[in-house]
């Protein structure tokens, strides 16, 4: 099953001078168990879109299906639409609010009704996937280094088990070590638990060592909407909307266009490295 988006397409106070456009005929089909990046300049759409695929935003035009069923169709229940597409905004530290860190991920779960054998379950459950043991539960989230109360908030989303899990920009702000622990992380969601993850990003780097499928937006518009590699060899066009490609990317691109006979789907400095020094013992 899958989030299917059907020519969406939206504004921020439409029918008057201060409408802007923030999406434009949006067609986008995320299957479960993908891993996609959706990447484009400050404003070109990324945060709305987002928005759009747990229903907190209603299209203008089009349609956005859960399943099959329209989500904004009378009777559809948006409360299971949610527990079943998480959502953690950008600096989600901030909505971090409860005394503990184990009440703070049990919120969502208490909000579901569910016994206290099943939220203590799940919230356990959930802090381990983040790697955050028994020794946190008690700890003020307040007190936590910023990439740990980044865990811990999406930690309060995975304890109401969503099957799709969308971040904006999950490793903003965090230094080298918890950038890695984060992103680390969540692949292992993925690749572990066959989790669905829909990751907004500003670094190229990040989306080309983690994700399997890149969205492409400018101007509320999709542009590209392929595998890492195939975005990717579209560099030029990519700089002239304000984005870049990982840096070894556009070293081997470089070398493949004055005819070396290198792969350009290697994205890190190793196999980069590699790949180069292959092409010279040829």
């Amino acid at each position: 099953m899958a989030i299917e988006l059907k020519g969406v397409s939206y504004a921020y106070n439409p029918g008057t001078v201060m409408a802007v456009r923030a999406l434009v005929d949006i067609n986008l089909r995320i299957e479960e168990k993908s891993f996609i990046a959706i990447i484009g300049h400050t404003g070109c759409g990324k945060s709305t879109l987002m928005q759009h695929l747990n229903g907190l935003i209603r299209p203008l035009e089009g349609t956005v299906t859960f399943e099959g069923e329209d989500i904004h169709a009378k009777g559809f229940d948006k409360r299971t639409l949610r527990s079943e597409v998480g959502l953690v905004f950008q600096y989600p530290e901030y909505q971090l609010f409860e005394e503990t860190v184990f009440k703070d991920v049990a919120f969502g779960p208490k909000n579901m009704g569910l016994e206290e054998a099943e939220i203590r379950e799940r919230v356990i459950e959930a802090l381990t996937l983040v790697n955050m043991g028994e020794a946190y539960y008690e700890k003020s989230p307040f007190l936590l280094s910023g990439g740990e109360k980044r865990r811990v908030a999406i930690a309060g989303v995975l304890a109401m088990r969503p099957r799709y899990l969308i971040l904006d920009e999950p490793a903003a702000g965090l230094d080298p070590v918890g950038r890695r622990n984060i992103l680390k992380g969540i692949r292992r969601l993925n690749q572990s638990l066959g989790m669905t993850i829909i990751m907004v990003s500003h670094s190229m780097e990040d989306v080309a060592m983690y994700a399997d499928r890149i969205v492409v937006m400018n101007d509320g518009k999709i542009v590209y909407d392929d595998v890492p590699a195939d975005v990717f060899s579209h560099d030029e066009d990519l700089e002239a909307m304000g984005l870049s490609v990982p840096v070894m990317t556009k070293v081997l691109l470089g070398l493949k266009r004055r005819g070396w006979d290198v792969r350009t789907d290697c994205h890190d400095m190793a196999s980069a490295k590699a790949e180069i020094l292959k092409a010279v013992a040829r």
